[in-house]
């Protein structure tokens, strides 16, 4: 019944933080049209305030209101200043080019839906996005599997030097890129891997500090009698690794997942060093080149591009939250 009744409080108290930050920036939004002026900011503080005050009423109750009611009022506005860039990049990407030349004017006049096929022809949007997938994806997969495999050994296995090992593998963490990249460069160039995707992506196959130490942590928190039980049944280490422990270790997976996506996915760096034809391009680098192949009067464009583009990492931001929530439920209804 508690259960039953806090969710009931938290589906509750999100729908009411969605008519907050409606109520908020509907108002802003309004004002910061250049049409509006005084009248925009002095009907905007109006609603903001019966928008909080209508949140304060139905939520709270009992002595604490006046601190809930300067809680919720601080927090919405948080909430407002992360998403106002979103809301701008949006407003932006329906403009026309004369319209972006005015700051202030931020809902467009008429919206122009036509930007969103012309940026993306102009973007090669096509070619692009195939090669980012397939970097992206493999990039995924060559994380998960290293870096789970090597953070089993180090969690599981006993031979002499291993934390002496695993001391030198974290310390590669406080080395920046710049030092390792053009040594990387020369490598891979003797490879014959410039212009080649492949140099985006065998670095993933190698493993990440950060991500072997949330495997080797993850697993280190599994009993050794788990591991004892399945050798009893006659499991070798690489099917308890494959069919034991990898499954289990899922909510780790779901973060070096949504990482390693987001990392790849807005990759600039390394498509602007590896990659020389445009044939070879991910989508970071083609709005790189769409910025200045254009120029700033094709700002319109090149918002509609970008909010094209971070869809996807939207998309698995948001599901592999939805694993975050449901593990931890699980594991305080077990606790």
């Amino acid at each position: 019944m508690t259960t039953t009744t806090t969710a009931k409080q938290q589906i509750k108290s999100m729908y009411l933080w969605m008519a907050v930050v409606i109520v908020i920036a509907v108002p802003v939004l309004i004002f910061m049209n250049a049409n509006y002026g005084l009248t925009g900011l002095i009907g905007g503080g109006i609603l903001t305030i019966i928008g909080i005050a209508a949140c304060y009423e139905i939520e709270g109750r009992g002595s604490d209101r006046p601190a809930r009611l300067v809680t919720y009022a601080f927090l919405a506005l948080i909430v407002f200043a992360f998403l106002f860039p979103i809301i701008w990049m949006t407003m932006t990407s329906l403009k026309t080019a004369a319209e972006t030349a005015k700051p202030l004017q931020l809902l467009p006049q008429i919206a122009q839906w036509k930007n969103f096929p012309e940026a993306m022809a102009k973007l090669d949007f096509q070619n692009g996005l195939s090669n980012t997938i397939v970097v992206t994806v493999l990039c995924v997969i060559g994380q998960v599997l290293s870096c789970s495999l090597v953070g089993f050994g180090f969690a599981k296995f006993r031979f002499p030097g291993r934390e002496g090992l695993f001391i030198v593998m974290l310390a590669t963490m406080m080395l920046p890129g710049q030092v390792t990249m053009i040594p990387v460069f020369i490598l891979f160039r003797s490879m014959g891997l410039v212009d080649n995707l492949a140099a985006l992506i065998i670095p993933a196959w190698f493993g990440s500090a950060f991500f072997v130490y949330l495997f080797r942590q993850f697993f280190s928190s599994i009993p050794n009698e788990v591991l004892e039980a399945a050798r009893v049944d006659g499991a070798s280490n690489w099917r308890i690794f494959w069919q034991l422990m990898l499954p289990m270790s899922w909510p780790v997976i779901a973060v070096v997942t949504i990482y390693t996506f987001i990392g790849t996915w807005n990759d600039f760096m390394g498509p602007l060093i590896y990659m020389n034809s445009k044939e070879k391009a991910t989508i970071a680098l083609g709005l790189a080149n769409f910025t200045g192949k254009y120029g700033s009067t094709d700002v319109h464009l090149l918002m509609a591009a970008s909010l094209v583009t971070m869809i996807p990492c939207i998309l698995v931001f948001f599901a592999a939250q939805k694993y975050f929530v449901e593990s931890e439920f699980s594991a305080a209804v077990k606790g």
